[in-house]
């Protein structure tokens, strides 16, 4: 069965975006990898029903390019949310949206499969293909251009991605969000 994306229902609910419909999620899921089931740890088959939680960086995106219908449930009932109404409240509710955004759309555009990457210590993993069909070779970690950061930081996050058989990307993002990229290797002399 064939679902159109566009057709499908979402739901903010704070800073993430809930597409209750099974098919839909499923849908939406294996598309690109899109989301996480609720109540599957690691889905294994397109047979796996469940509702999706989405990011609201995965929810802008699928908004922006697939058109996703995310709704917000305000005082006049439901109400269908724009692209530019959930960036502004992905801005309010999530720190440094703008350029963890900026670096999303860039890496997705770019064909990448991105997804949090909180467990291995930064913001986003990276694969080629996909969760459960390949690794992901690399975590990213976003920063502003005027930001301040101690070393350190970039130690633990290089020696845990590093563990793991991943490179660390740093993804500097300025003002104009335009974006620099840098790949971190470990050397051994």
């Amino acid at each position: 069965m064939s679902v159109d994306i566009g057709k499908c229902e979402s739901f903010l609910l704070y800073n993430r975006v809930i597409v209750p419909d099974p098919d839909c999620a499923s849908a939406i899921y294996w598309s690109s990898f899109y989301g996480s089931f609720l109540g599957i740890d690691k889905p294994r088959s397109r047979s796996d029903k469940a509702p999706l939680e989405l990011s609201l960086l995965e929810a802008l995106y699928l908004l922006e390019k697939k058109g996703l219908n995310v709704y917000y449930r305000g005082d006049n009932g439901l109400t269908p949310l724009t692209a530019d109404q959930l960036y502004r409240i992905g801005i309010e509710r999530v720190n440094r949206f703008r350029e963890l955004y900026a670096v999303y759309k860039d890496l997705r555009e770019r064909g990448f499969v991105v997804r949090r990457g909180l467990k291995f210590g930064c913001d986003f993993l990276i694969y080629r293909h996909g969760p459960g069909i390949d690794h992901a070779p690399f975590g990213v970690q976003v920063f502003t251009s005027k930001e301040s950061v101690d070393p350190i930081e970039v130690v633990r996050m290089g020696r845990l991605l590093h563990s793991v058989r991943k490179k660390l990307i740093i993804a500097i993002v300025d003002e104009a969000l335009k974006i620099n990229y840098m790949v971190l290797n470990w050397w051994k002399p």
